[in-house]
């Protein structure tokens, strides 16, 4: 059983993550990117979906073999030969898991799997028994949960549960719920589901509304204590609740969440940029955490605060977090402060006069160009020189 003070992290970057368009990685790449994970701390490391083909199933099965320190998982659908696939690409791992879905609301019963209710709660009950003869820890997840008439949601986490799940996971499968209503699913199950409370509790959510970071914490107020997510938030469509972002909000307002975990927060930066490496894209610049921009100021108000106290501009350190330092970025919002403390760094001190002639030069330069470097800032201490910088 888990700590109920403790949120237990499941990183499905090379998963849900490795789904979605430009992240697909090749076998040495997802080995690489598993070994760092291990690095940061994750809990569960989902490892891919070994029915998926050939190559996922051999990394799946490497990950096990070679990857030590976290418990490996493999996804599968709720039939026979996927969980015969996942149980032996996972069989390697000391510590590992089987992750069976199934499509819990109407929409994708009619449309997609073309099953009545009855049937999905027959699966659901078959496909959890199989699992365990594979593995004594099964995770089942009922796919678009949050669309989900409410009481068969119950039926179904019922018959998981009866049949031996350790973990239910309720999925925001398409980003619809708030973060209201997903704290009041975890609250109605841990209410009403016999059992329940022998089993772990599981949030995934994705970002279609830009939710998905906060649906994902008030899956933990309701009582969830594992979070699905992934590195820089990557994911079908609008990608899956960002790691990173969860385990900071935890760590910047632990009076909200009052909550332990194993990430090493100082290796979220470096994870980032291993997986911008590995893939087709990094994050954007004003990505929460660990974006280029997490830690930049040009503002003059900003810069004049953060050399008089970082924290009038910045709720956590960048070392915090495994970024090098702030960043005051000089450009044409830029007030004296800044400019006169970059100056004194390049051995330059200006007096008062100096610095109103520097800086006269300095915005005119700075609207002509939109990056400022240290050779521009030298180049104004002569005025012919700056002159012609400025075409």
């Amino acid at each position: 059983m888990v700590d109920p003070n403790k949120i237990v992290f499941f990183d499905t970057t090379l998963r849900d993550g490795e789904q979605s368009p430009g992240c697909t990685m090749h076998h040495d790449e997802k080995l690489r990117m598993a070994h760092q994970l291990v690095a940061l701390g994750v809990d569960i490391l989902e490892a891919g979906f070994a029915i998926a083909s050939d190559g996922d199933f051999k990394a799946v099965q490497a990950i096990a073999r070679e990857v030590k320190g976290t418990r490996i998982a493999s996804l599968a659908r709720c039939k026979r030969e996927d969980i015969e696939a996942a149980g032996r690409a996972i069989e390697p791992a000391p510590s590992n898991r089987i992750h069976l879905f199934l499509a819990s609301s109407d929409l994708h019963l009619e449309y997609k799997l073309r099953i009545t209710r009855e049937q999905a709660l027959e699966q659901a009950a078959e496909a959890v028994r199989l699992a365990l003869t594979f593995t004594d820890d099964v995770e089942f997840s009922t796919e678009d949960g949050t669309r989900t008439d409410p009481e068969f949601l119950l039926k179904m986490i019922t018959v998981a549960v009866q049949a031996g799940a350790t973990t239910i996971n309720i999925p925001d499968t398409v980003g619809y719920t708030t973060p209201e209503e997903y704290a009041n699913i975890f609250r109605t199950v841990k209410a009403q589901v016999p059992g329940i409370e022998k089993v772990v509790l599981s949030t995934h959510c994705h970002d279609d509304l830009g939710m998905a970071v906060a649906n994902s914490l008030a899956g933990i107020e309701g009582g969830a204590r594992q979070v699905e997510c992934t590195i820089n938030g990557i994911g079908e469509r609008a990608g899956n609740a960002a790691l990173e972002e969860i385990a900071a909000a935890i760590m910047v307002r632990h009076d909200r969440f009052p909550y332990s975990h194993n990430i090493n927060m100082t290796q979220l930066y470096p994870t980032s940029q291993m997986l911008a490496e590995v893939i087709s894209f990094g994050c954007s610049p004003n990505k929460a955490v660990v974006g280029a921009n997490a830690f930049a100021h040009e503002s003059g108000i900003h810069q004049h605060g953060m050399l008089a106290n970082p924290l009038t501009y910045e709720i956590m350190t960048p070392a915090s977090v495994g970024v090098a330092n702030t960043n005051l970025v000089l450009g044409k919002h830029s007030g004296r402060r800044a400019l006169v403390e970059r100056f004194e760094k390049l051995g330059h001190p200006l007096t008062r006069e100096q610095l109103d002639e520097v800086y006269h030069r300095f915005t005119e330069l700075a609207d002509r160009k939109k990056s400022i470097y240290d050779q521009d800032l030298l180049g104004l201490l002569q005025p012919e020189k700056s002159a012609v910088a400025t075409h």
